[in-house]
């Protein structure tokens, strides 16, 4: 005859495994909007008086498009988040080719722009939008219709010597 099953066990029970909480990780700051910030501007992927940021992603010179180097991906990556970023406007400003610009260097392209001495087509803001399609669809905001209130104060202070040294070499 077999022996009733009561649901009792002879065994020990084991203690519950308390598993470590994960260390809440740190969202990493955004290496490449550093690095706009740090240049003020950069080419997207140009060569020209200033840096270029798919070269700086690269780490070397990109010979022929970047969209065959191997690093393409993570340039692609990276201009991506910045044209998402609110610190980052895209123009065509150096030599017409996609000029990234760090919101610090904004009152000095308002400052140069209304004075006449940069013409507006170079900072008429680019952006991409992204269709549901996948396609992508180019925006261009003119100038000034970009410039908000701060950036426009900030303008109004700024000589338009200083405004050139805080240009650089750009134009």
């Amino acid at each position: 005859m077999k022996a009733k099953k009561t649901g009792v066990s002879h065994r020990k029970k084991r203690p519950k495994r308390v598993r470590p909480r994960p260390k809440a990780r740190r969202a990493k700051p955004n290496r490449w909007l550093a690095f706009v910030r740090k240049h003020g501007i950069v080419l997207a992927s140009a060569r020209g008086p200033v840096p270029s940021l798919a070269e700086a992603v690269a780490g070397e010179p990109i010979v022929g498009s970047w969209w065959a180097h191997p690093k393409g991906r993570a340039i692609f990556a990276a201009l991506s988040e910045l044209d998402d970023s609110n610190d980052v406007r895209c123009f065509k400003l150096i030599d017409g080719k996609i000029t990234l610009v760090h919101r610090r260097v904004w009152p000095a392209l308002v400052r140069l722009a209304g004075d006449g001495a940069l013409a507006t087509a170079r900072v008429a803001a680019l952006q991409q939008e992204h269709m549901p399609t996948g396609e992508h669809r180019k925006l261009v905001t003119p100038f000034p219709e970009w410039v908000d209130d701060e950036t426009a104060h900030a303008a109004a202070q700024l000589s338009a010597d200083a405004a050139r040294r805080l240009l650089g070499n750009a134009i």
